[in-house]
């Protein structure tokens, strides 16, 4: 069995999770701002007001 070192596990984990994230971002910035979502984003932002007619009695 290969003993792995501690900094090996650093460089794997910092290199690739940052590449990670990354591209975890930029796929949430792609999917927030697809014209096709519009409707989705614009019901759900409305939805909590939806028949609501006053304070909580």
């Amino acid at each position: 069995m290969t003993d792995i070192g501690h900094d090996a596990l650093t460089f794997f984990a910092k290199s690739w999770g940052l590449l990670y994230l990354a591209l975890f971002a930029v796929g949430v910035l792609v999917y927030t701002f697809w014209p096709g979502n519009r409707k989705r984003f614009h019901r759900a932002k409305n939805s909590i007001m939806k028949d609501e007619d006053g304070p909580w009695a």
